[in-house]
């Protein structure tokens, strides 16, 4: 192993898609959490969920972190990703992508052991949340949000990050769909086709709660 754990980040309220959870949606006849954990439970030894909502994931199973730093998105559910998962590097992935592969966590997390971060780049931009971050990152996130500046895309000025290039994710990526996530309907419509149309990852039985 390469990571000492994964996270899964679920604080979005889904407004765009009327208030539903998204690690909830059923893609390919599957949960996008349970898919996730699928191919998670492939990189790393343990996992861990960080929510502003506990009681969403209350019969879940995993270890839930609420955010430490409440109201500041994306960036505190990273901070606070950080600061609860055990060891040093860390898998952070964001709840609303249905598509990750075990192939390409692994080849993340073996990537530039010494960075502080290793980020994906495809054709969309850089990809914070689904990425491989040193524990010591932490502190320096920390302060950015006591600064207020909460931008999670400004965090390649503030860190040593070795970015996986385009033509490397592609080869994990035959169909563009690795780092597709999900925000509003027509998004949760392409990847219901997308589901229906190829296999969903692992065997992992799904677990307790609202389908």
């Amino acid at each position: 192993m390469t990571v000492h754990a994964a996270v899964i980040i679920a604080g979005g309220r889904g407004r765009r898609l009327g208030g539903l959870d998204k690690s909830q949606l059923v893609i390919g006849g599957r949960r996008i959490l349970d898919r996730q954990l699928a191919v998670l439970g492939q990189v790393a030894p343990r996992i861990l969920l960080v929510t502003d909502d506990h009681h969403r994931f209350r019969a879940s199973g995993l270890q839930v972190c609420d955010d430490l730093l409440p109201g500041a998105g994306p960036l505190g559910g990273l901070h606070t990703a950080l600061t609860r998962a055990p060891g040093r590097r860390t898998l952070v992935v964001a709840g609303d992508l249905p598509f990750l592969s075990g192939a390409f966590l692994r080849h993340l997390a073996a990537r530039a052991p010494h960075a502080d971060a290793v980020v994906p780049r495809n054709a969309a931009g850089l990809q914070p949340l689904c990425a491989v971050y040193d524990r010591g990152c932490a502190e320096a996130i920390r302060a950015r949000i006591e600064g207020g500046r909460h931008r999670l895309m400004d965090l390649a000025g503030l860190l040593r990050v070795t970015e996986v290039e385009p033509d490397e994710v592609a080869a994990f990526d035959p169909d563009g769909m690795l780092l597709f996530n999900v925000n509003t309907p027509a998004d949760r419509a392409r990847a219901a086709a997308c589901g229906a149309g190829r296999a969903g990852p692992g065997a992992r039985a799904p677990l307790a709660g609202p389908a």
